[in-house]
């Protein structure tokens, strides 16, 4: 593996993970499923804390999808319960470590005391320039670029935008991620190789990283190879070597 400067200088600076295997890895376990996304929460501060001398600065982690819905209400009601507890527990911690939080995804079906701790997180952590973690919490790309369009069009209805002057800049300006550079590296564990609706418009260009690892095995080690192997790919966006 480079060392952590080799890897700071060529490394990724935005790093997106979908979060998988919890629930395999504790049925593997014979524990309900619920303790695998417990643990899988304990290795996200293992992670986050890695970064800056990995030269991360933007990390961003699939936290629960607009698709997540679907599970069982005992698993949902657990996930959300999990949430609240991560936010007030971390709280602290992610701000003396100088880390900015911010919450991607459709807010409107969560529960207030949710938001609330969001919201009271995001106001906490916005000063911190260190690391930059975004949580995606009932996000969907789809939905996200759905949102993004609506409120586009809303801008065109009232006068204030011209049709003729939308280009992919004007609809990057409407995402949740607007203040956010396209990751550069997108990870997903468990073994599936599925990018789950998960940054469809921001990875257009990303390079992709499928490992068997379940989410509460993975390391900050294997986090280290991964970044350091990016650094040996070479990136043509659409243009031939020279």
């Amino acid at each position: 593996m480079s060392g952590t400067s080799d890897i700071a200088d060529g490394g990724p600076k935005h790093v997106a993970v979908i979060m998988d295997g919890n629930g395999r890895w504790a049925q593997a376990r014979g524990r309900p499923r619920l303790f695998g996304h417990h643990a899988g929460a304990k290795r996200v501060r293992e992670i986050v804390e890695s970064c800056p001398n990995l030269g991360v600065k933007y990390l961003t982690i699939f936290a629960f999808s607009t698709e997540n819905w679907k599970r069982t209400q005992v698993e949902v009601a657990g996930l959300m319960s999990l949430f609240r507890r991560y936010i007030t527990k971390e709280a602290r911690a992610l701000c003396d470590e100088g880390v900015r939080v911010r919450f991607i995804g459709d807010r409107v079906q969560l529960d207030r005391k949710l938001v609330s701790l969001m919201d009271e997180l995001e106001g906490m952590t916005a000063h911190n320039d260190r690391v930059h973690l975004t949580i995606a919490l009932n996000y969907g790309s789809r939905d996200e670029v759905s949102r993004a369009t609506k409120r586009l069009a809303e801008e065109v209805a009232s006068g204030n935008l011209d049709p003729a002057d939308v280009t992919e800049e004007t609809l990057t300006k409407f995402l949740d991620t607007r203040v956010l550079p396209d990751p550069d590296l997108v990870i997903r564990t468990s073994g599936e190789a599925r990018i789950s609706n998960f940054l469809l418009w921001q990875s257009a260009y990303a390079e992709y990283e499928f490992i068997d690892t379940l989410w509460p095995d993975f390391s900050s080690e294997i986090f280290a190879n991964l970044v350091g192997s990016y650094g040996k790919r070479e990136r043509r966006f659409g243009a031939v070597p020279a």
